[in-house]
C-alpha cells in the first residue's frame, strides 16, 4: 500500500534538523565547557551549583536529538524514499478507473 505523505520531504527535513543541530553542536559543547567553569566558582552556594549542573545535564542531552533525527529516518518505511523518487522521474500518471 503506497504512503500518502512526502518520504521524501520527511527525509529532507531530517537532513536539515541535522544540519542546523550540528552548527550548533560546537557553541552549545563550549557552553558547557563554561558551565563546568562556573560550577567550580569558589564558594559557590549549593543550590547554585544545582542549577548550573541542571544546565550542564541538559547540554549533555544533545546526544539525545541526534538519535531522534535517526528514529524518524528508521520509521520511513524501506524503500519508500527510492519509490517516491522514482515516480517523480517518470511523472504522475492518471489512475485507470
Amino acid at each position: 500500500m503506497p504512503i500518502k505523505w512526502s518520504a521524501v520531504k520527511v527525509n529532507e527535513a531530517m537532513d536539515m534538523v541535522e544540519e542546523f543541530v550540528d552548527q550548533a553542536a560546537e557553541p552549545l559543547e563550549q557552553a558547557k565547557l563554561v558551565a563546568q567553569e562556573a560550577r567550580k566558582i569558589k564558594n559557590l552556594p549549593e543550590y547554585l551549583g544545582q542549577r548550573v549542573y541542571r544546565i550542564i545535564d541538559q547540554l549533555n542531552r544533545m546526544e539525545y536529538i541526534k538519535e531522534a533525527i535517526e528514529a524518524v529516518r528508521k520509521d520511513i518505511p524501506d524503500r519508500a524514499i527510492e519509490a517516491e523518487r522514482e515516480r517523480a522521474k517518470h511523472g504522475a500518471t492518471a489512475a485507470l478507473m
